[in-house]
């Protein structure tokens, strides 16, 4: 990169450069602005122990304290990648494929996502057709639940998002098989004559890839009604940690969030948990008690204080005043999901296992790489994974996933 870079691209530059919810690099750009950011993050310009006092501070402000050292090995994180900063290049193959990056102060930028304070995506790649603007978040419903839904969780999914979306609200989810695909279709079929966005996906991937496959008919279908966002640039591949931090951005943009079917440990536990812990409202459909796709739900509605819905307009009663009650009372994040097998690793040992190849086996500098590690988290990170199981190397000293 040579040259000064505008707001725009130097959000676009540090979209590929940090990961999702990169608390360190979010604050880096709370403490100096994302032109000045990006230029300490590459290195360009060293950084100063006023710098690293801000980046503490803000750090601090939001509940996260520990070494002054954050800084200096988080841009042990970030090298590998700065080789690959190319933000020309994304901007101009968003705006081939007829979209945008969407950044804080836009016009377009959602409001309700400064609630999620240093969480808060450093921008929103979108692809699609936002008429007069995107919707307002109280006229906004995220629906999600189970990759492998049941006949039962279909019908219930189609009745609901099909009258919410005929009745002017968009139904809001991730794009994915199951539920996820029975809430959009529904609300672009309940809407075919009418103006408006019927439904918003929200990817955990770049937008020049429509994932999964078996759905692109789909997504093209949202980008030609309704709108597509990532918060990865284009190129990006979909991980398990993307794919977890994409549903915070799908609870904060919605003034409800509804489970229509969900196992034990279910994706759309996490969506419920974002939802709970910002304070919207979470609604849950109950369903058969011998079946397992619906033994989510009803957790929530046992231990998360989750309000029992079966129809549309049980779901506007949460975006209404009872919705706005029911954001007065926060729900403790561990009641809302189960630990999962791999909820005890810590986030980078997360990123990592999410970049170890399952067939074929990688160099450590090629998952550094992958990761957004340095080079040192990546040797203690293949240790951890490999007593716990997780990791096996061949004779060249490279790394797959355990099978």
């Amino acid at each position: 990169m040579t040259g000064a870079l505008s707001e725009r691209q130097s959000r676009a530059a540090l979209s590929r450069l940090f990961e999702p919810s990169d608390l360190v690099g979010m604050a880096l750009i709370r403490a100096v602005g994302a032109a000045d950011a990006l230029r300490l993050a590459t290195a360009e310009v060293p950084v100063s122990a006023a710098v690293q006092q801000l980046v503490t501070e803000v750090l601090a402000e939001h509940g996260l304290t520990g070494r002054r050292a954050l800084l200096s090995e988080s841009m042990d994180r970030w090298g590998p990648r700065v080789a690959d900063l190319a933000p020309q290049r994304d901007l101009e193959t968003i705006r081939r494929l007829g979209g945008t990056l969407l950044i804080p102060g836009d016009d377009l930028w959602p409001a309700a996502l400064e609630d999620l304070q240093l969480n808060t995506p450093i921008g929103l790649w979108a692809r699609g057709n936002p008429g007069d603007g995107l919707p307002r978040h109280e006229k906004t419903v995220a629906i999600v639940g189970s990759r492998d839904s049941t006949h039962y969780g279909a019908s219930v999914t189609g009745d609901i998002a099909g009258e919410l979306a005929g009745s002017g609200y968009t139904v809001m989810s991730g794009g994915a098989y199951g539920i996820d695909a029975h809430a959009h279709r529904a609300a672009l079929a309940a809407t075919a004559m009418e103006t408006g966005i019927p439904t918003i996906a929200v990817m955990a991937c770049g937008l020049d890839r429509f994932y999964p496959a078996g759905n692109e008919d789909l997504l093209r279908a949202i980008c030609e009604r309704g709108i597509v966002l990532a918060e990865v640039p284009p190129g990006v591949s979909p991980t398990r940690w993307r794919f977890l931090q994409r549903n915070r951005i799908i609870a904060a943009m919605s003034a409800a969030t509804v489970v229509v079917e969900a196992r034990w440990r279910s994706g759309a536990l996490n969506t419920a948990h974002h939802a709970a812990s910002l304070g919207r409202a979470l609604g849950a459909v109950p369903g058969p008690v011998h079946s397992a796709n619906s033994a989510g739900c009803h957790r929530l509605l046992r231990e998360a204080d989750a309000v029992c819905v079966t129809d549309a307009s049980e779901v506007k009663e949460l975006c209404g005043p009872m919705g706005q009650e029911l954001e007065e009372t926060r729900v403790a994040p561990e009641k809302v999901a189960e630990r999962a097998v791999h909820d005890g690793l810590c986030v980078e040992d997360l990123l990592l296992l999410d970049a170890l190849p399952i067939r074929v086996f990688s160099t450590r500098d090629k998952l550094a790489k992958v990761s957004g590690l340095s080079l040192q988290g990546v040797r203690v990170g293949l240790a951890r994974l490999e007593l716990a199981g997780l990791a096996a190397r061949n004779a060249s000293d490279e790394w797959r996933k355990n099978r």
